[in-house]
């Protein structure tokens, strides 16, 4: 089965939020999860350094974005913005939906 956004075909999951959600992928070396927090539990000091790396990453792309890099702008707003998002499993597991036992499990 083939997925097409407009005229073009995602050939994997990046390249499908790249294409729905109209944003590029972070620079090379930044990872989504450092933003938006992993899927798995993690503790409160665990957070805590990735929230402070995520912060001083988004400092250093709004930098090289006020030097005139768009794309460093863009990046920095997306890195932002996913700085408040809960990935969704995470989120279904907190609210207990998936946590279902049994034979359909």
């Amino acid at each position: 089965m083939r997925t097409y956004i407009g005229s073009h075909e995602a050939v994997n999951t990046v390249e499908f939020e790249e294409l729905a959600l109209g944003f590029d992928e972070l620079p090379a070396g930044i990872d989504r999860d450092l933003f938006r927090g992993p899927l798995k539990p993690e503790s409160p000091d665990e957070r805590a350094a990735r929230l402070d790396v995520a912060r001083e990453a988004i400092a250093d792309l709004v930098e090289q974005g006020e030097g005139g890099d768009e794309v460093a702008a863009w990046d920095a707003l997306y890195a932002d913005a996913l700085t408040r998002t809960v990935p969704f499993l995470r989120a279904a597991r907190a609210a207990g939906r998936f946590a279902r036992t049994g034979e359909a499990a």
